[in-house]
């Protein structure tokens, strides 16, 4: 081992320095250390620490690397588990992070200005083309922050940090609260509102795929679907494909999100018949168009048979709602009336979840069913029987 060497500075002050082999970087590359102190024994500490830390495999080598480095890399790293869809959602969810803290070291980041800056989008955060005034959700700072903490947790598996300064980040309960109280909240269609729209668009020529979507289907598996999916005989509809979109203007074909994604769902009558109907519209389509008309396999096609996008499908929706006079939701929204009236009527958890394309009953009910005051009148009317008064006429 090599003993510390005395160097006279320009000033003439004596220090001492040695050269420690401190491993391989996370490139493969031999990694060497220069320490310099003001006696041979402060050297020898040094020294001694990092070998010793080295063995037991808990050394972390000095980098330059700053955050907004590392976060492009933990991206790329990404891209082996995710689709780019889920990609870009933690691209976006990181854009204030990398605008804000991007350009800070990370071995020098720290809680402190993780905190500050928490608490500093929850203030002030806004959406990339949102109304002035408007702030992000606190929903959506929590998920900035749960990406935060997977890749800062990842550079410490890459031993680039000692520890993860984002761990015991919060967002602070008084702006949860705060949030709460004053966020207006879309609520999903009621039964009511779900049958006047089913009543007032029967007859158009999209009314196969907007039942659908009252079936709890995402938007991208109404616009994924194939006939070669569709059991017309028997009435069973395979969701296998999606097309959804990216950035609101590129389509991505591509299989179901997860494995339980990927499953055959019954068809009620109403949804059952709607795409025989369809299925013959399209075919004498087909006959009027000739040769103008592109056969894909997709149900949902427009006259000439090319497949409708997720945001064409959205904005004729959008387009019905209004002449129907109704709340403008978004078809995402209709999935979660779907999913309450059947856990309200008594449908098993596990099919429940099953039918949402779910491996969790827990997330499904608690993610898509939130249960209102008039949700609850039965409870009511149980305490009135339990209480012995009956139901009384109320002056």
């Amino acid at each position: 081992m090599a003993e510390p060497k005395r160097v006279v500075l320009r000033d003439g002050k004596v220090r001492y320095r040695v050269v420690v082999d401190a491993g391989l970087d996370e490139n493969g590359k031999r990694v060497q250390l220069t320490i310099t102190r003001d006696t041979k024994t402060a050297v020898k500490e040094e020294r001694d620490r990092i070998l010793h830390q080295r063995a037991a495999g808990t050394f972390i080598a000095p980098n330059k690397i700053t955050l907004g480095e590392w976060l492009e890399q933990w991206l790329e790293y990404k891209r082996r588990d995710v689709e780019e869809t889920t990609i870009r959602t933690y691209r976006l969810a990181l854009v204030h992070v990398v605008e804000r803290l991007g350009h800070i070291r990370l071995q020098e980041l720290t809680e402190d200005h993780i905190q500050d800056f928490i608490d500093e989008v929850v203030a002030t955060g806004r959406r990339r083309g949102g109304e002035p005034g408007t702030r992000l959700a606190v929903s959506t700072v929590e998920g900035i922050l749960t990406r935060l903490r997977e890749a800062l947790g990842r550079a410490v598996v890459r031993k680039l940090i000692p520890n993860s300064p984002a761990r015991y980040v919060r967002v602070a309960l008084a702006d949860k609260k705060t949030d709460k109280r004053d966020r207006v909240k879309v609520k999903p269609w009621t039964v009511a509102e779900v049958q006047t729209f089913v009543r007032g668009m029967e007859g158009d020529r999209l009314y196969a795929p907007l039942l659908l979507s009252l079936m709890g289907l995402r938007p991208a598996e109404v616009c994924g679907q194939r006939w070669v999916d569709v059991d017309l005989v028997d009435g069973i509809l395979g969701i296998a494909m999606t097309r959804t979109m990216i950035g609101n203007n590129k389509v991505l074909e591509k299989d179901t999100k997860t494995a339980s994604g990927e499953r055959a769902l019954p068809l009620p009558r109403g949804p059952w018949e709607a795409l025989r109907a369809f299925r013959d519209r399209q075919a004498a389509e087909r006959k009027f168009a000739g040769e103008a008309y592109t056969v894909t396999g997709y149900v949902v096609v427009n006259e000439l048979g090319m497949p409708i996008n997720t945001r064409q499908l959205r904005e004729y929706a959008y387009q019905l709602m209004s002449e129907l006079g109704l709340r403008r939701v978004r078809l995402y929204d209709a999935r979660h009336s779907v999913l309450k009236a059947l856990a309200l009527s008594g449908v098993p958890d596990v099919i429940l979840a099953a039918w949402a394309g779910h491996t969790n009953a827990s997330f499904t009910k608690a993610k898509y069913v939130s249960i209102e005051a008039e949700d609850m009148r039965s409870a009511a009317l149980a305490l009135d029987a339990f209480h012995g008064g009956g139901q009384k006429a109320l002056t």
